[in-house]
């Protein structure tokens, strides 16, 4: 986890990215089936979550799926959620973003893919636990226009989104609870209405269809799965928790609500307050009925780690990391620990964990800045160029990463995998240089 949540607020032009382990599993669980079920790879596809109170959900540059915070904290069960993603998937799966005409097309295509771009420096963080990152995105108003659908294509996307529940064996209950939610909105000014609704005109005839396909489908009573219900109401909790000061969290989960979710989100705003104590007290209880649990023990790490308690922390992510061996967020916060204990043989165990972390993101210039301070303390200088050229290159310091990369090359051994890779950075960062001038 990083933590405590939150830089300062972003403008109005800007997004505030947020990543979270365990809330990124539980929509990818959401989500996983639905990709499936309209043919798309759901490893293709790349999930943002936005630090935005609004309700809001948008797809940009055809595989990518952005969902506020907001929506998630205010959806009362796991089917309004999934509804939403179905419905965004139909979008996706119509290829409704590249049909707005050759001249809107080039136009868009130019501002989604520089919105994108600036993408892996916004989340230069790449570390688990509701780490925040700002993106900057002076075109920001142009890009939101070129999101709004056309009616026909919100018409084509609720088809897709009742055919993808029904192919899942899912009630379409939650999808049109939620489009009712956002229907008492629309005499609103548009300046007060969600950014979902304008974006995704919503009229009356959507309302009907959704009521008859619910009257229609075979799965309209079936209640969401359990675990589902049981994902959300942790997501939601873990949510209110870092994002709500600690007397509006008491306020949604006070201290006679004795539910996992009430501790948890409690544990949560108590560390943040900080008030390492009770967060602590409240963090053991839940780890005394599961012990096991890799989220707990990540947030005990991460409280740990940022009270100066390093050595007690890193045993807190070394649990995490067996429970959860392929989460690359949790991988890289356990060698951030490694590090911090600042020994030859945590260096290297670091490095381990850091090449785990980078093989699932290559560009996440938090771990490439990890592994150069372990190969530096190392006496690797070469390899500590290497790391600070690929940094460089995600976040978009193009001059940079040619230069390091340069210098990396020169002292590598030739023909190795690592001179290969410096001399790839090298030309890759040239070759973004080319198209910036």
């Amino acid at each position: 986890m990083l933590g405590p949540l939150l830089p300062q607020r972003a403008a109005a032009d800007q997004l505030q990215l947020i990543r979270d382990a365990e809330i990124e599993n539980t929509i990818r669980v959401y989500a996983t089936p639905l990709f499936q079920a309209a043919g798309l790879s759901p490893q293709g596809i790349r999930l943002y979550l936005v630090d935005d109170r609004a309700l809001n959900a948008f797809v940009a540059g055809g595989l990518n799926l952005f969902i506020n915070t907001g929506l998630l904290i205010e959806t009362k069960d796991p089917g309004e959620v999934i509804g939403v993603i179905a419905h965004e998937t139909g979008h996706i799966a119509g290829g409704h973003l590249a049909r707005s005409g050759a001249a809107l097309e080039q136009t868009q295509a130019a501002l989604i893919a520089t919105y994108l771009l600036s993408l892996g420096a916004a989340l230069a963080t790449g570390e688990s636990g509701l780490g925040a990152a700002v993106l900057s995105g002076g075109q920001d108003i142009a890009l939101r226009g070129l999101l709004q659908y056309t009616r026909t294509q919100e018409n084509s996307a609720d088809q897709a989104a009742v055919t993808l529940l029904r192919a899942t064996q899912q009630s379409p209950r939650g999808l049109m609870e939620f489009m009712e939610k956002l229907s008492g909105q629309e005499v609103l000014l548009t300046s007060n209405q969600d950014p979902y609704l304008r974006t995704h005109p919503l009229t009356q005839d959507r309302i009907d269809f959704l009521h008859r396909a619910l009257s229609e489908s075979p799965y309209a009573n079936k209640a969401p799965d359990p675990e589902l219900v049981r994902m959300h109401n942790r997501m939601r909790a873990k949510l209110i928790g870092f994002l709500n000061p600690l007397n509006q969290v008491l306020r949604s989960y006070p201290t006679s609500d004795a539910s996992l979710p009430a501790r948890y989100a409690r544990a949560i705003a108590y560390y943040r307050v900080p008030d390492i104590d009770k967060a602590l007290a409240e963090i053991n209880a839940l780890l005394l009925e599961k012990p096991n649990d890799p989220y707990f023990r990540e947030l005990k790490g991460q409280m740990l780690l940022e009270h100066g308690r390093v050595a007690e922390a890193v045993p807190e992510y070394q649990t995490a990391v067996q429970g959860l061996p392929g989460s690359a967020q949790i991988r890289q916060a356990l060698a951030k620990a490694q590090i911090a204990l600042d020994t030859r043989e945590m260096d290297q165990a670091a490095l381990e964990n850091l090449g785990i972390t980078l093989a699932e993101e290559p560009n996440n210039a938090a771990a490439w800045r990890l592994a150069a301070i372990a190969h530096g303390r190392l006496g690797d200088q070469a390899m500590t160029a290497l790391a600070l050229a690929e940094a460089a290159l995600a976040r978009g310091k193009y001059a940079e990463a040619r230069d390091r990369a340069e210098h990396a090359a020169g002292a590598l051994p030739e023909n190795t995998a690592p001179w290969i890779r410096a001399h790839d950075v090298k030309n890759e960062a040239e070759r973004r240089l080319k198209k910036d001038n």
